[in-house]
């Protein structure tokens, strides 16, 4: 009993976290001239299919960070080679995975499959990015219905009130050269209703997106069950952590293939691998379920615009990706373009959310049931 109220008075004691009206926030969004900005073009819009990647082009886009996670070892990469505590047996579970990475790319026992897309984009009612199944703009193939920061937000060194950031913020609105519609103080907006299928003709910036997902997991489950086979359930676990690091190298490597090659808004990039991991490269990745877009929902609609299935990728019921050794998501190129927490969020935002995408507030409450605090 003692102890519980001690806990009590702990979070008593702790400041509440403010949460602004959705409209506010809205007002407070990351202002972008898009009038001045030009976005670029990708070489190509649609979709398409990368199979039987490499995996030794793979290997030098591995983070061995997380791979020592695994083993419960605490430390990052290198360093964590020399730690006192754990030095020595990361050491020898990196000589390990070494091993087993040259018999996974010699042997070939594991398949790396991708595929990748560029869409015209808008972002439409404030927080959401339509996606266009051509320049016309008129037909949309996917609505990515977004989460905006609620949080209340305090100003920065140069005395500039931070922005409460949407990932919809960073492309660019259907007015053409103009900025987003700015929210009345009922939350109103210009796009009430979600985006029709066939919008009406009006000039509209000529902005884009991309999309992705790939694996290394195929070919984990026959090889997993002989080392189970062989009651090998160290190997078995090393080899599941490795196509987990060999799908996110995969990512990497899909990543600044766009940047410099199939976008190309990056042609002259120069970057090493600790500075990829260190996201030190323009634009953005965010994968659904992550902080800046915690809704898991939208992989399904995802995936069906991908063909994510013609590489051998699935959804379960839950949204989780299958083969586990998998990683999808969205690119975004603008240079202003930032990783963010959504946070906590309040109902109204969740109302909303259910009112734009046309799904029942129940659904919305249970999918956002982390971000509202339930």
């Amino acid at each position: 009993q003692a102890d519980y109220e001690q806990v009590r008075q702990r979070h008593a004691g702790r400041k509440q976290q403010v949460l602004w009206p959705l409209a506010k926030a809205r007002a407070n969004r990351t202002r972008i001239d898009w009038a001045g900005y030009q976005p670029p073009v990708p070489r190509f819009t649609g979709r398409r299919v990368v199979r039987n990647i490499d995996l030794a082009e793979l290997l030098p886009f591995i983070d061995w960070t997380p791979f020592f996670q695994t083993w419960d070892l605490a430390g990052k990469y290198p360093a964590i080679l020399q730690d006192e505590l754990v030095g020595a047996e990361a050491q020898r579970v990196l000589a390990d995975a070494q091993a087993m990475l040259k018999k996974i790319v010699d042997g070939r026992w594991l398949t790396a499959n991708a595929v990748v897309g560029f869409w015209p984009a808008n972002s439409v009612q404030d927080d959401d990015i339509a996606l266009y199944a051509d320049e016309a703009r008129r037909e949309v193939l996917l609505t990515w219905h977004g989460l905006r920061q609620q949080t209340e937000k305090q100003e920065d060194a140069e005395g500039r009130l931070r922005p409460s950031r949407c990932l919809a913020d960073f492309i660019a609105p259907r007015e053409a050269g103009q900025d987003a519609p700015e929210s009345g103080a009922g939350g109103a907006r210009h796009e009430r209703a979600a985006t029709p299928k066939h919008a009406e003709t009006a000039p509209v910036a000529a902005d884009y997106i991309g999309a992705f997902a790939c694996t290394a997991g195929l070919g984990v489950d026959a090889k997993e069950a002989e080392f189970l086979g062989q009651h090998d359930d160290y190997s078995a676990i090393m080899l599941k952590a490795l196509a987990d690091r060999l799908a996110e190298a995969c990512a990497e490597w899909l990543h600044r293939r766009v940047r410099t090659d199939w976008w190309g808004y990056a042609a002259g990039e120069q970057l090493g691998n600790d500075e990829l991991i260190a996201e030190q490269y323009q634009g953005i990745r965010p994968a659904p379920g992550y902080p800046a877009c915690p809704d898991h929902r939208v992989k399904k609609p995802l995936f069906e615009l991908l063909g994510a299935h013609d590489i051998g990728m699935h959804l379960s019921e839950h949204y989780a990706m299958l083969p586990a050794a998998s990683v999808s998501g969205f690119y975004f190129s603008h240079p202003e373009a930032r990783y963010f927490n959504v946070g906590k969020i309040a109902p109204d935002q969740a109302l909303d959310m259910a009112e734009r995408s046309g799904a029942e507030p129940d659904e919305v409450e249970r999918a956002l049931a982390p971000n509202l605090g339930l």
